[in-house]
């Protein structure tokens, strides 16, 4: 009975603070409209950030109350505050975002998803979203780019817009290369010879590093496990029963193995591919190793 009221009083914490700050950030985006120098709007949007960075903060404190949460958290010592980022990630559940955000909020920029258009259209959170210049990507199947060729490279203009207004401002993009959360049927059904994660997909991290990757200073290779609570984590978070909290940080170079031409450069495409799957397998590795230490 406690944790179903649990249950209800972080659940409506969560969507009050979300609402409130997702409000705040809208009214400092319309103030960023009218603003006249390019100087300014950065004051805006670092005053955007730092509303998101009180919504992070929040979060923390309602998972910090709620549950008695061990902490395991081991890697990314030296990222600061003022760099760019690339972050990829496994994709568990929507804490993952909390946790992300929780676990960097202090240490590098504040991270900016790649949303699908659907999100747009959720009261508040789409409109702050696209206040804080998150990228909406809108996912179209291979049959209807067979039906509709003009589509084609729509994500990757999609992208470029989006991440130029992020090369005057200390960013962080993260990108969940799943491209979506992981359960055992999904697990199952893909075959891909993992046994914690999905065939990774190699499409969305290249639009990211086609479009500013250069700028980048390092990719973040975040692996997340609640090893706990595998189930439903959101669910137990709010209802005070996550136990532990897992998340290994690596950080790579950004160099000649993921700079290149992914869409016009067969040979190149084949060698990102081989990155790609070569992080993903080292992930799984790591993912057993938490799951059973024995």
């Amino acid at each position: 009975m406690l944790a179903y009221l649990l249950l209800i009083f972080n659940a409506s914490f969560v969507i009050i603070n979300s609402a409130v700050c997702s409000i705040a950030i809208c009214i400092i985006a319309i103030f960023k409209l009218l603003l006249p120098t390019a100087k300014l709007k950065a004051k805006g949007t670092e005053a955007a950030n730092k509303m998101m960075w009180v919504w992070a903060t929040v979060n923390a404190g309602i998972l910090a109350l709620s549950n008695r949460v061990e902490w395991d958290v081991q890697g990314g010592e030296n990222l600061k505050k003022d760099g760019w980022y690339l972050l990829i990630s496994n994709h568990l559940s929507w804490t993952d975002i909390v946790v992300l955000c929780c676990v960097f909020k202090d240490r590098i920029p504040m991270p900016k998803f790649f949303l699908k258009q659907q999100l747009l259209y959720v009261p508040f959170i789409g409109m702050a979203c696209w206040a804080l210049d998150m990228p909406f990507m809108r996912r179209y199947s291979r049959e209807y780019l067979l039906r509709n060729p003009d589509k084609r490279g729509q994500d990757l203009q999609t992208t470029r817009r989006s991440c130029a207004k992020f090369k005057h401002t200390p960013t962080t993009v993260v990108n969940y290369v799943e491209g979506t959360r992981f359960t055992q049927d999904k697990q199952s059904k893909s075959r891909a010879g993992y046994q914690h994660l999905l065939q990774p997909k190699s499409g969305g991290i290249a639009y990211t590093l086609a479009a500013m990757g250069e700028q980048f200073e390092n990719i973040i290779d975040v692996t997340l496990a609640y090893p706990e609570n595998t189930n439903k984590p959101f669910k137990d978070m709010l209802m005070g029963r996550m136990t532990k909290i897992v998340v290994r940080v690596k950080v790579l170079p950004v160099d000649e193995r993921v700079l290149g031409d992914y869409f016009n450069d067969k040979p190149y495409k084949r060698q990102f591919q081989q990155w790609l799957g070569d992080v993903w397998q080292e992930k799984d590795q790591v993912l057993q190793e938490i799951h059973d230490p024995s």
